[in-house]
């Protein structure tokens, strides 16, 4: 398939569907579905995982225009008991999550956590319930002919046999298959078959875009957006949160995950030897081994909820990213880069691909030297604010939207507002 542009590819008309209307030559519109709700099988869990994700943020701008709901991740690996305190932290977290039920957390937006055991997604039982699960929960909300989001590629076994949903997008932002710990074959596996079954599939990395694009029956390239108002704010105004308060400034900050996949704690710990007058803060839920950071200038002050993250960034002099090096990195876009931007802040991190249009604005360091050098150079060097604000200014949620609703209305997919 030969995209229109290198933002967008979209499926044509089906051969012979042309219309009275049409002048010659000229392709014919899609027919128009309407959908009067949005069904997310979503990647995260609403009430554990930092509400800044793609498809969370997503799914509250289209609550703007139709219902939602937001059914929080089934899992793509099952715990495992050698995980120690993690495998039971995550059991009990899934079965709190379970027992809250189907919630109203606004207007036009309910988030329900289904019955699953990661791993047993191919089992007929467990596509059984969770088919049960999700037409009882639509028909809670009065919903007749959803649109079908999947952010995390075994929902697809629960769509199988359902012909309820009026389209279906497949949210593919990083490479799900290089997830730790999950059966890739499997993973895989679903990711090809969302690719030809979805009406459209988004990326959000243009890596991922260019490499996969034809695989899919339509495709969009759609970037993350930023909570502008709320980070610019912040940086513009700073206002310490009381547990930052008492560290010594030069401060240095990471916020977000801290999880072996992403971050790379080895990198970190020589960086904090290279710079022995910064204290590092570090914001986020983190999965490496207790113990792992001995050093007393190294402020672990665990996760914060999203409305409070921007506080943070704006208490902290410099902002990092120490990414490891790995396929799942080199393909992924980070929504905290935005965030970073609109905070205001001087910015260091290791490459990734999606960084590219953003390098003049970002300090980009490969070693442990590099990194502490660049952060010397943040910490001395005159900084302009502004200039990081305005690169990000029109990159917003709700442009996100629009954008998506736009493509979404070229295949004849449009809300029933």
């Amino acid at each position: 398939m030969t995209p229109r542009s290198s933002q967008e590819q979209t499926a044509g008309p089906a051969p012979g569907a042309g219309s009275s209307g049409t002048s010659l030559g000229e392709p014919a519109a899609p027919p128009q579905r309407l959908f009067d709700s949005v069904l997310c099988f979503g990647g995260e869990d609403w009430w554990y995982h930092n509400r800044g994700h793609f498809d969370m943020q997503l799914m509250r701008e289209l609550s703007r225009t139709v219902p939602v709901l937001y059914m929080n991740s089934i899992g793509m690996r099952a715990p495992r008991p050698a995980e120690g305190r993690m495998f039971w932290r995550r059991l009990a977290r899934k079965w709190r999550s379970i027992r809250r039920g189907l919630c109203r957390v606004d207007e036009r937006f309910w988030v329900v956590s289904p019955f699953s055991v990661p791993g047993l997604h191919r089992a007929a039982l467990s596509r059984w319930a969770m088919r049960r699960q999700l037409h009882s929960a639509m028909a809670a909300l009065g919903s007749r002919s959803p649109l079908l989001w999947v952010a995390c590629p075994p929902a697809v076994e629960a769509l199988r046999g359902n012909p309820d949903g009026r389209g279906l997008v497949y949210q593919r932002t990083d490479r799900f298959e290089n997830f730790p710990g999950v059966d890739r074959e499997f993973i895989a596996a679903c990711d090809r078959e969302l690719k030809q079954r979805a009406d459209l599939t988004l990326f959000c990395s243009p890596l991922l875009f260019e490499a996969e694009r034809e695989e899919c029956r339509a495709s969009i390239f759609l970037d993350h957006g930023v909570d502008f108002e709320r980070f610019a704010a912040a940086g513009r105004s700073p206002a310490d949160p009381e547990d930052l308060q008492g560290i010594p400034r030069p401060r240095v900050g990471f916020i977000g995950g801290i999880d072996s996949h992403t971050f790379d704690p080895e990198l970190l710990l020589e960086v904090v030897d290279l710079r022995p007058e910064c204290s590092f803060v570090l914001v986020g839920a983190c999965s490496l081994p207790d113990g792992w950071c001995p050093s007393p200038r190294v402020h672990l002050l665990g996760q914060r909820p999203h409305d409070q993250v921007a506080a943070y960034m704006a208490g902290c002099d410099v902002l990092i990213m120490p990414w490891n090096r790995s396929e799942w990195i080199e393909a992924c876009n980070p929504i905290k880069l935005k965030e970073y931007l609109a905070v205001g802040r001087p910015v260091v991190s290791t490459p990734f691909a999606a960084l590219a249009p953003y390098r003049s604005l970002v300090a980009e360091a490969r070693t442990a030297q590099e990194f502490a050098a660049a952060i010397g150079r943040a910490l001395t060097a005159p900084f302009d604010p502004q200039a990081a604000r305005d690169r990000v200014r029109e990159e917003t949620w709700p442009a996100k939207a629009e954008q998506l609703l736009g493509s979404l209305a070229r295949l004849g997919l449009e809300p029933l507002r």
